[in-house]
């Protein structure tokens, strides 16, 4: 549908388009027919999901229909005068510095397993990198000399992210003792192989990372990218400039970073409500 986007990001629309088909056939109408009450309609029937489900819904249909429009298929944009529902804009779950200390602690670094998923942790952890940007890391993209990856995120757009002291120690370690333990043959051009010396998916890592916080103790609610807020989050409660903290993530928008900032002020206020005579 659209250069540089993601596999994700396409799967997701491709999933939409094929909901909204199913919808047409069962309402009997036709794609290229389709008027404003049709597109409202549809969204209503989506209304037992998530706004944020409902608003890129709209989003896809849009691409679609603009898309009809250009090509001269359809006369005008049924979605073009629809405005989309209101996203609040949730605070990213983070973690404490004390429980991402637990947590990169947990991992028997005694074994090949464990000392391949210390090093994704600290990697995560010390770069803010996206979980699919860490399980398809590749070696090449690694400079252990001068502690950066050179990373390839949303749109194949480059950046550069420094490793620090930790993460390089256990890089270097698990690429020296542990690594080629994970594959036969010609060693993979991943970093990070699974037990067959394959690329590992985000959904392996992610079940691990669920694992290791379980016997961390942890037991607030996670997601995929719990570890890159808690990079973010931490960077700026350390006073880590904005601008900066955007370039580290991949962020095009700072906009999108600002979100942080929300984050460190709620800790900002809980530490002066426990610590103040008058808080």
């Amino acid at each position: 549908m659209e250069r540089g986007l993601s596999e994700n990001t396409l799967a997701a629309y491709r999933n939409d388009l094929y909901s909204y088909a199913d919808w047409l056939t069962s309402s009997s109408k036709d794609l290229l027919q389709s008027q404003p009450a049709d597109i409202l309609a549809y969204l209503a029937s989506l209304s037992a999901k998530s706004t944020r489900t409902s608003a890129r819904h709209l989003s896809t249909l849009r691409r679609i229909f603009q898309y009809l429009a250009r090509e001269g298929q359809i006369s005008h944009d049924p979605t073009a005068r629809i405005e989309p529902p209101r996203i609040g804009r949730p605070l990213p779950k983070s973690l404490t510095e004390a429980e991402v200390e637990a947590l990169l602690e947990t991992p028997d670094t005694t074994t090949v397993i464990g000392q391949r998923d210390r090093a994704m942790l600290e990697v995560l952890y010390a770069t803010g990198l996206r979980v699919s940007e860490l399980v398809s890391l590749q070696v090449d993209q690694i400079n252990l000399r001068q502690g950066v990856i050179r990373v390839i995120g949303k749109g194949n757009k480059e950046r550069l992210a420094p490793l620090g002291e930790e993460a390089v120690s256990w890089l270097e370690k698990f690429m020296k003792e542990s690594r080629a333990e994970l594959f036969k043959g010609p060693p993979p051009a991943t970093v990070f192989p699974s037990r067959r010396g394959l690329m590992m998916t985000r959904q392996t890592f992610w079940h691990a990372v669920k694992r290791y916080a379980i016997q961390a103790g942890i037991a607030k609610p996670l997601s995929p990218h719990v570890l890159r807020h808690a990079f973010a989050t931490h960077l700026l409660n350390h006073g880590a400039d904005l601008r900066v903290v955007q370039m580290l993530l991949g962020h095009s928008d700072i906009s999108t970073t600002q979100i942080y900032t929300h984050v460190a002020r709620e800790r900002l206020k809980n530490l002066h409500a426990q610590h103040h005579p008058r808080g």
